[in-house]
């Protein structure tokens, strides 16, 4: 009896690796107000605010299917660049966030076609790619967050992410992608444009190797905070070889020991209206297969 594996010829079964870096778990921006940030991502965005975390009126954590908005109050954070989100019923989105538009009046708020795909400004000035669905990605999700970054610069930062985190990197023209757990990539795209100065905006990240990360970036004297046993953050990213800083971007950094790896997340349904209510359908409940 010839108990080999058998050969299934077709399988690209590198595709299915993730690298080190396993999880795009949340992006912090502060904001000015919580209430319009209530509008705008709750109502607008249709996210779903944590009902046990953050619920006083000084910050807001708001679930995109596995990952987090943290919105904390203070002066607006903007990030140099975009994000990608998928979001289900791009008809609803849309509905739901032209409503905002006289309360938004003479803010940055923004709506505009790309294409399949919907721009969407925030009041402070965010800037959001709200895709639909597509195959492999899930219903509802962050699947990047796109940065611009200083020319000549994409292929030390694919470098500084392979050699220093771990991570799956590639780099072509100009562009460096880096894989940050399933369907979720941050990009990292080199502009002509003057990149403005960082302004303590951060992502966050979680790591199976932590150790191995944390001791690369102590021997490069990177480490910014020792947050606690499951926690720590840097903030530049640098080419290897020649120490240069190609790129500023904090990354609070979690490891898969971190009390909240995994923790599930509510969604909601926000195609549920009262006036078009329908039994059992208030949660969001992602597709069969």
């Amino acid at each position: 009896m010839n108990d080999a594996p058998t050969s299934r010829p077709g399988f690209d079964r590198a595709a299915e690796d993730l690298g080190n870096i396993v999880e795009l778990g949340h992006v912090n921006v502060a904001v000015p107000d919580q209430l319009a940030a209530t509008r705008f991502y709750i109502t607008g965005l249709g996210l779903t605010r944590d009902p046990y975390m953050m619920t006083g009126t000084d910050n807001m954590w708001a679930n995109v299917g596995r990952s987090q908005f943290h919105l904390p109050t203070g002066g607006p954070q903007i990030l140099r660049g975009r994000i990608g989100l998928a979001l289900p019923d791009p008809a609803g989105l849309r509905a739901r966030l032209e409503g905002l538009r006289a309360g938004f009046a003479g803010t940055s708020f923004a709506l505009a076609e790309a294409g399949e795909a919907l721009d969407v400004t925030c009041p402070w000035g965010n800037r959001f790619r709200c895709h639909a669905p597509v195959p492999g990605m899930s219903d509802l999700g962050m699947h990047y967050v796109e940065v611009a970054v200083p020319p000549g610069s994409a292929a030390g930062i694919a470098r500084f992410y392979r050699e220093v985190l771990g991570a799956r990197a590639s780099c072509t023209d100009g562009c460096a992608r880096i894989v940050m757990g399933e369907a979720q990539t941050l990009i990292c795209q080199e502009t002509d444009a003057p990149v403005p100065p960082f302004d303590g905006h951060h992502i966050q990240i979680t790591l199976a190797d932590f150790s191995g990360p944390h001791r690369r970036l102590a021997e490069h004297g990177l480490i910014t905070e020792e947050s606690n046993r499951h926690q720590y953050r840097f903030q530049d990213v640098i080419d290897p070889a020649s120490g240069a800083v190609l790129f500023t971007l904090e990354h609070e950094v979690r490891s898969m020991t971190h009390p909240m790896y995994g923790r599930a997340l509510i969604n909601r349904n926000a195609g549920q209206t009262a006036r078009g209510y329908r039994r059992g359908r208030d949660a969001w409940s992602p597709p069969a297969g």
